[in-house]
């Protein structure tokens, strides 16, 4: 197919997924990079629209398992947040050995989480790496299932259709747009270290 073999890595992994099962691949792979971050949507989504242009992929179906991929994924880890659960991380928080956050730090999460928790679910599904972080709190928070599976699927349907739409029209130019948004999952990736660093920090000086 041309243009995909321009791809390589985990890029041309993807290609290859999605070469051999088609939209069932799209979904899967959506569901796996939503558990495992660095399995780039950003490849996934223009190549099942690159895919779609040239015939090989039904458009509508693509994005309907994508999206359903989006929810799976995010089922996953809403779970190993309710596993959690905000009362073992109150315990943890107050562990002199834990420094990620103290226990103020966690009452402030959670006044933020419940009056925020809706948008930032929403959202979070526009930004690298935080559509799979942003599940975990929503667990532990128990956020209601049927809330989280609305907002998760109505933001994950909006993503997976631009990107889909934009690989549609790219064609053969659809590798373009994970250099697009490479330097902004660097940027997420740089501001979570610095808040979970300040965070670190802070706890360290109140157990001194």
């Amino acid at each position: 197919m041309a243009g995909a073999s321009e791809a390589d890595g985990l890029t041309g992994w993807v290609v290859d997924v999605i070469g051999d099962i088609g939209e069932v691949g799209v979904g899967a792979l959506i569901a796996l990079e939503n558990v495992f971050p660095p399995i780039p949507s950003e490849a996934i989504l223009p190549f099942a629209g690159f895919s779609a242009a040239e015939g090989d992929l039904n458009a509508v179906a693509a994005w309907f398992a994508a999206t359903v991929g989006a929810l799976l994924g995010a089922y996953v880890l809403y779970g190993v947040g309710a596993l959690i659960g905000t009362d073992r991380l109150r315990v943890l928080s107050t562990k002199r050995w834990f420094i990620l956050f103290g226990e103020n730090d966690l009452d402030r999460g959670e006044r933020f989480f419940e009056r925020y928790g809706q948008l930032i679910v929403f959202f979070g599904r526009f930004v690298p790496l935080v559509r799979s972080i942003v599940s975990v709190p929503a667990g532990a928070e128990r956020m209601p299932l049927v809330r989280f599976t609305l907002l998760t699927a109505a933001g994950s349907a909006i993503w997976n259709a631009v990107f889909i739409a934009i690989g549609y029209q790219l064609g053969n130019r659809w590798t373009e747009v994970e250099g697009w948004l490479e330097p902004i999952g660097y940027a997420v990736v740089a501001i979570i270290a610095a808040v979970v660093l300040w965070l670190a920090i802070r706890k360290l000086r109140a157990t001194r």
